[in-house]
This record gives C-alpha cells, structure tokens and sequence, in this order.
C-alpha cells in the first residue's frame, strides 16, 4: 500500500529525516514510535505533503507521491487527523463534517456516510448541531478523525491522537481506530507516544531516534525489546 524508501527532508538547513525507510501494508496499523523531536510527525507531514522531501520515494499504491501537494496527496487517498485535533472550533459538528468531504465528486451518499460515522461515533449524532469548541477533548478528537473518514481514505495517518486525553477516552479511541481498521480495511499508520497502547493494537512497528529508523519488528516483539521496554516503556535495564 504505502512504500518509502531513502526520504530525506529538511527544515531549512536542518536535516529532520534521514534515509528512512517504511512500509504499510494492505489492512495493517503500523506505528511509529519515539521522543518529541524524533521526526515522526515530520514523516507524516512528508507523506501527506506538508513538507517536501529533497530526496526519495513515497510510493502510494505503486505511484510516487513525494512532493506533490496535500490537496492532490488526499484526493489520492491518504486522509491525516493531524496533532492536537484541528477542528473547526467556530463551526458545527455537521460543518467540520462537511469539510472533510470537500474533495469527493459525488456527494449523493454523504447521508450514508453520516450513517456509517455515528457507527463509530454515536455521540456525534447529538452533537451534529453543536459547535465544535463546545466539544470535550475526546470528542473533539472522535470528531477529527469523523472528519479524516469522511474523504473515504485508502490509508489513515494520525499523529498522537491520545495526547491530552482522560485516560477513559485514550482507551476508547484505540477501541475506535481497531474497528476501523478491521471494519473498514484502511490501513493506519499511527505516530503515537503512548508506546505501550499504539503497540498493543498494531501488527508492525517502528522506532525513530534523531531522524533516523533504528527498529523495526513486529509490534509483539517490540514490546518486549529491552531498548524498547527501557527507552519508551519504562521497564528494562538497556538504555539507547
């Protein structure tokens, strides 16, 4: 499904990633894990074009998407719920909604979309007049990924969707990213700092340190990797 290979982009004259090399398969959630400043967000925002990469390949269903813009990059399929929500706080539930329909041609089955959404999120059925900085932080958070489906991706990005979340609610949108991953067959590629809670619901996983991959397993064995278990999950004796 998702494909990169030897991507390198800067921040002006900073190197943020080096040579990294990742894969999202057909159905799967895989993570990317690491400290503040590591580059997994600057690895979303290369994918979905909000940074352009000096070198490299992002190949998306067999075509290479690096540098194109965002609008293009999510008409192609792939839909980020970016860091700290972003939501349309002066408009409504059905506005912010609508917005994240804006590039599908055909508009005659957005009634079935809401459908499909309140599937996933009941509570946004009550809340479809309401505006969106009226919302708790968990709401808020099941609205901006609402919004992400409402594009019908192929592939979902989300980058750290627990951050500021009651632990009650953390616990519910994992529940929610699992269904629509099974649910759905989207695959998911989740920049998250919870560690722990992105590896116990993901098939593959990544670890990133200055820009740079340094592990790659599958989730189960990552969580029991000593460097892991020491540097992001608390428990171990090796260090990085």
């Amino acid at each position: 499904m998702l494909s990169i290979e030897g991507l390198n982009s800067y921040y002006g004259k900073i190197q943020a990633l080096h040579d990294i090399n990742l894969t999202v398969g057909e159905s799967e959630i895989v993570t990317l894990i690491g400290a503040n400043g590591a580059g997994k967000s600057t690895t979303l925002r290369s994918i979905t074009g909000l940074v352009k990469p000096e070198s490299g390949t992002i190949l998306f269903q067999n075509e290479n998407i690096a540098g194109i813009r965002p609008h293009e990059i999510v008409r192609k399929g792939i839909t980020l719920v970016p860091e700290g929500r972003q939501i349309f706080p002066e408009l409504t539930v059905h506005e912010n909604l609508n917005i994240g329909a804006y590039s599908l041609k055909d508009k005659s089955r957005m009634s079935q979309d809401f459908e499909k959404i309140f599937e996933f999120f009941p509570v946004l059925k009550s809340r479809m007049g309401q505006y969106g900085k009226t919302l708790s932080g968990g709401e808020q958070q099941m609205l901006a990924i609402a919004r992400a489906l409402m594009a019908h991706p192929k592939m979902l990005c989300l980058d750290e969707p627990s951050m500021g979340l009651a632990p009650i609610f953390i616990e519910k949108i994992f529940e929610i990213i699992v269904m629509i991953n099974k649910g759905e067959h989207i695959p998911i590629l989740l920049i998250e700092q919870n560690a722990a809670m992105a590896l116990s619901i993901a098939n593959r996983g990544y670890v990133i340190e200055t820009g740079r991959i340094i592990i790659q397993d599958t989730a189960e064995n990552l969580l029991y990797n000593p460097i892991v278990q020491e540097a992001y999950l608390g428990t171990g004796t090796h260090s990085l």
